[in-house]
């Protein structure tokens, strides 16, 4: 089942507000091995490549720096993950290399597994996980808590 429960202008409305923050709710999710069954949604790929290609972008709703920020900083700080959301020494390397140019989201309805556009490299714990369209298969993520 898909549902659609906002239009474009109630996601406009949400993404620009001053208090809001971008993340997506999708569950952990690979085009291969057992993360890779199944027929996700496509936002388990693409909710950030939207938001940059779409909404900043072509839209021109947020600055590039204003989006990073609602990805990054903002929910990290409200999370309570002191280590997290700002690239600054003592702080976790946890980086995404992209040409904001090529940004966009590829996946779809039909074929959810499908990368984004643009993103060069991602770096989780200071080790590269994916270069391209390669995961490299380092795993260096780990749970976070609060504070």
């Amino acid at each position: 089942m898909v549902g659609f429960g906002m239009s474009e202008q109630d996601v406009s409305r949400a993404i620009t507000h001053r208090l809001a923050m971008i993340g997506s709710d999708a569950a952990a999710i690979a085009p291969y091995g057992l993360l890779g069954e199944g027929h996700p949604h496509p936002r388990g790929y693409g909710t950030f490549a939207r938001v940059l290609g779409h909404y900043v972008r072509e839209e021109k709703m947020l600055s590039l720096e204003e989006a990073v920020a609602k990805m990054t900083s903002r929910p990290a700080e409200k999370l309570g993950l002191r280590d997290r959301g700002r690239l600054a020494p003592e702080m976790a390397a946890d980086i995404v290399v992209f040409d904001a140019d090529a940004m966009s989201d590829r996946a779809t309805y039909r074929e959810p597994h499908q990368y984004a556009a643009g993103i060069r490299w991602v770096i989780v714990n200071g080790v590269v996980e994916l270069e391209g369209e390669e995961h490299k298969g380092r795993l260096a993520g780990r749970v976070l808590e609060r504070g």
